[in-house]
């Protein structure tokens, strides 16, 4: 088995040490490891972190696959440090049943960039009428443990409290989208003053709001789980704090572009800026900070939804949504909360490595970085400070909403079980 001698980095953003990997596992930490018989990375004080989890991503594949692969999108999990990333249901078929999520279980194992967990679909062809087939789901060789119908909204309550009381049974999530459709029918971008000025349909608010008012107080009936998915206004952070406070099982996501980006940039009307749910304002953007960094938000996640080029290079109420993000979460994040004093790297690992690792029930990772933990690491250069180039992406995608923006930090290396995925910034 080869050996692998991480030498001078700094673990979770602590002093400096050296990890030692043996084949799958970390051997050993500590200062002045020997390096006899092992590859040796001079780390140089950069960042070592548990290998990044992603709770909320699209790959696109089956159906889909002129947006992203499986292949293609493990491969933009590796360059931006995840070694487990969990695929949403809304593929071409729906993966609303065993035999789906199976099929994209075993083309991560195939291609090997990163660990892929298929999301199983609450609902049969996200139509949102009838429940899938979510134990026969759970019970397949994916072991599907988060249900989703991403892209659309659990509207019935009925459908969502027993999709609730059924994944309670072996501890399963349901992640709900959160948008009361009738509250956004024909909606472009945050309701607010930029849409009255620019003339275009608003998703409000309270639109997000109602929908997560009504799941916590239904997953507090049944005592089972809840995520509220991409969460993005002030209002969401200050429910599900009350939810929190009375002990009912919710957790919450919010992405990095969330953290960053305001509806003010959708007067260019640029597509690249339109996404689901929509660039919210200054004051909702300082709320999901703060909510992120004090707690009640667990966890970043990145909705990363490729796009072909023609489906974004078009007039703005034509244009898909959403955003790639797998390649961009950790800096943006370095960018909006380490470098602003509200989170260390510590918080980081929490928020992007242990507690998704933990809501999803993803085994052997999000683990300490210690010895006999699996060997899922990532190692970042947070000195770093760059602009965002497209054209080098893993992706089949290019629609990023930061080209040519200048953001800190760079992965060099990923280890998915002591295996190098990418080294020295370039994938193997």
């Amino acid at each position: 088995m080869s050996k692998i001698l991480i030498r001078g980095a700094k673990v979770l953003g602590g002093e400096p040490q050296d990890v030692l990997i043996d084949g799958e596992t970390i051997a050993e930490v500590g200062r002045g490891l020997s390096a006899e018989g092992a590859e040796v990375v001079e780390a140089d004080g950069k960042v070592l972190l548990p290998g990044l989890v992603d709770l909320h991503t699209h790959l696109r594949e089956p159906g889909r696959e002129d947006s992203e692969t499986v292949l293609t999108g493990t491969r933009a999990a590796a360059a931006g440090g995840y070694t487990a990333v969990f695929a949403m249901a809304n593929t071409f078929p729906v993966a609303d049943t065993a035999g789906v999520v199976e099929q994209v279980w075993r083309l991560g194992r195939e291609h090997g960039y990163c660990d892929v967990r298929p999301v199983g679909a609450v609902t049969v062809g996200l139509e949102g009428k009838q429940l899938a087939e979510l134990g026969a789901m759970h019970d397949s060789a994916a072991g599907v443990t988060v249900f989703s119908d991403d892209g659309t909204c659990v509207h019935d309550a009925v459908i969502m409290r027993r999709a609730l009381e059924y994944v309670k049974a072996f501890d399963g999530v349901v992640a709900q989208h959160a948008q009361e459709p009738r509250l956004t029918e024909g909606a472009q971008m945050n309701e607010g003053a930029v849409s009255a000025e620019l003339g275009l349909g608003g998703w409000p608010a309270v639109a997000e709001e109602a929908i997560i008012a009504r799941d916590v107080l239904l997953a507090g009936h049944v005592g089972s789980r809840v995520h509220i998915c991409h969460l993005s206004t002030a209002g969401s952070v200050e429910i599900v704090r009350w939810a929190k406070s009375r002990g009912i099982q919710v957790t919450a996501e919010v992405t990095p572009h969330h953290l960053l980006l305001t509806d003010e940039l959708v007067r260019t009307y640029d597509p690249v800026y339109k996404v689901n749910p929509p660039l919210r304002t200054e004051r909702d953007v300082h709320a999901l900070r703060e909510a992120l960094a004090d707690g009640t938000i667990d966890i970043v996640a990145t909705d990363h939804a490729p796009h072909p080029q023609e489906d974004k290079d078009c007039e703005w109420p034509a244009a898909a949504m959403g955003m790639v993000g797998l390649e961009t979460a950790l800096s943006v994040v370095q960018e909006t909360m380490v470098d602003t004093g509200l989170l260390d790297w510590a918080g980081v690992a929490d928020r992007m490595s242990f507690a998704p690792a933990r809501i999803g029930r993803a085994t052997g990772h999000g683990r300490p970085v210690s010895a006999g933990e699996p060997a899922n690491l990532t190692l970042v250069d947070t000195a770093y400070r760059g602009p965002v180039d497209p054209a080098r992406f893993a992706s089949r995608s290019r629609n990023t909403p930061y080209e040519g923006r200048e953001l800190p930090g760079r992965v060099t290396h990923t280890w998915l079980r002591g295996k190098a995925t990418l080294v020295d910034g370039k994938l193997t």
